[in-house]
């Protein structure tokens, strides 16, 4: 099939192909594949899928038809033609709108036009290069962490301890806020925020939306309610205190220390049309696309890792050839010169994806190549099976950080090109370089101070879908070198 999408007009002529014409699972009668979708996590059944009928299916949800695609092409295409011909899946930005992430992740039309400026403006080098001395603190802080429970012949919980990190960081950069979630293990925001993260994933393989009738509401569903408005109340009150420091040193408006202090200084700029629930949302927006992303990519990083030896001696190396003396890297121009941890990172991203699928839908009715789809198809993009099945890569199963470096196979090959771990096209995620910055900043300091062993007699781990994908356990464990 070429891959293209274009718009269906009256004057053309109909396309050969509909979606009751291609493969895809058998369902039952009025529930579709709901029962097949709910009995192991949602991905996995997708590639099952994918690998049974092929790389372009379909399925049914209660009598609606979906397409499901791993054809990494026709991926890069609709990615590409976000958001005027697809849009992200209304069913998913309404969920995540309900808990109160109003912001660009969600906008669609000239609303993400706008947004994307604002975020834009809030998420440049410079804002992110003035946050760098907190992020080295805050990469120390977890150092000593590490340190003191390795010494002490504790076992440190990874997976918890990258979490409470990358909370912290990322509320550091989005609100100017030092919640140290990483010391005080049991702190509210981070409770509400996971709480809302596992919620959504339930919703989002719910066939009904049960909880918008109010008397078929459940104690977890009036417990989210109520978790989003502490959220929001929390964070309108970091906006009062940014408007003070903004107040106290005018500098900042021309050089803000933090996200949160650009999006306040964006929406207060005359007939700016921002409003402060706005910043509100795209705030909340921050931490949501910033915590759980970031700290699984690491930990099933930190997985490969334990299986592959030789890489980590590696990695160990050039941290130790970069960093020097230091214990924790503190000059951001050297972030650059960490190749082999880049190059390890797109390879457990490629494999090991946090977002192993993206759910869009048309706007209107189309056509992709010989495929007429109708406005309001949910397409289900299955980004890991295309990385790792549908590509060019030589021995796409196996785990080849070297793959990625100048000099493999002539130049190397371009993660750009081939992955999707943030996105593609116009939509492409304004905050991978914080989130790689953050990956170098913690493994970099990992690989230069500490020694990674696996678990003997562990089980791989497995993968769980809370809205990321998550491991349940890591299989690795520190030693202090």
């Amino acid at each position: 099939m070429e891959k293209n999408i274009m718009q269906l007009t009256p004057d053309m002529a109909p396309p050969p192909r509909r979606i009751a014409d291609l493969p895809g699972p058998k369902g039952r009668p009025l529930f579709g594949n709901v029962r097949d979708i709910r009995a192991r996590p949602f991905h996995q059944v997708m590639e099952g899928w994918a690998r049974e009928h092929g790389p372009l299916y379909r399925f049914n949800i209660m009598r609606r038809q979906m397409l499901a695609t791993a054809d990494r092409e026709l991926i890069a295409t609709l990615l590409r033609d976000r958001p005027d011909l697809i849009r992200r899946s209304t069913r998913s930005a309404d969920m995540l709108n309900e808990v109160g992430t109003r912001g660009l992740f969600t906008a669609e039309g000239e609303d993400w036009r706008r947004q994307r400026k604002l975020v834009m403006r809030a998420l440049t080098p410079e804002v992110i290069h003035n946050f760098f001395p907190t992020l080295v603190a805050m990469t120390e802080r977890l150092r000593l962490r590490w340190e003191a429970a390795t010494a002490a012949g504790r076992t440190v919980d990874l997976l918890r301890d990258l979490k409470a990190y990358t909370l912290d960081v990322t509320i550091g950069l989005a609100m100017g806020q030092d919640i140290n979630t990483l010391e005080l293990e049991a702190h509210p925001l981070q409770r509400d925020i996971e709480f809302l993260f596992k919620l959504v994933a339930r919703r989002l393989t719910s066939p009904f939306t049960y909880w918008r009738v109010p008397v078929l509401k459940r104690a977890q569903d009036r417990e989210a309610d109520a978790a989003s408005a502490r959220i929001q109340q929390a964070i309108f009150g970091f906006i009062a205190e940014a408007r003070i420091r903004i107040a106290d040193n005018p500098a900042l408006r021309q050089k803000p220390s933090n996200m949160l202090e650009a999006l306040i200084v964006a929406r207060d700029e005359p007939n700016s049309g921002f409003t402060d629930e706005e910043v509100v949302g795209n705030a909340i927006t921050m931490v949501f696309a910033g915590e759980d992303t970031t700290s699984n990519t690491m930990a099933w990083l930190l997985e490969f890792l334990g299986d592959h030896p030789q890489a980590a001696a590696r990695m160990g190396e050039e941290a130790r050839q970069v960093l020097g003396e230091r214990a924790v890297l503190d000059d951001y121009r050297l972030l650059d010169q960490l190749k082999y941890l880049d190059a390890v990172t797109r390879e457990a991203m490629r494999l090991k994806p946090v977002a192993p699928f993206m759910a869009a839908e048309t706007n209107q009715d189309v056509v992709l190549g010989d495929l007429a789809v109708p406005a309001g198809t949910v397409i289900f993009m299955l980004l890991r099976h295309a990385s790792e099945r549908d590509c060019e890569l030589a021995q796409p199963e196996r785990f080849m950080p070297e793959r990625w470096l100048e000099g493999a196979n002539g130049q190397g090959d371009d993660p750009g090109r081939k992955l999707f771990p943030f996105g593609g096209g116009p939509r492409f995620c304004p905050g991978r370089y914080l989130a790689m910055a953050e990956i170098k900043m913690a493994m970099s300091m990992l690989a230069r101070n500490f020694t990674l062993e696996r678990v003997p007699g562990a089980p791989p781990a497995s993968e769980c879908f809370t809205f990321t994908m998550t491991p349940d356990a890591l299989p690795v464990r520190l030693a202090h070198n």
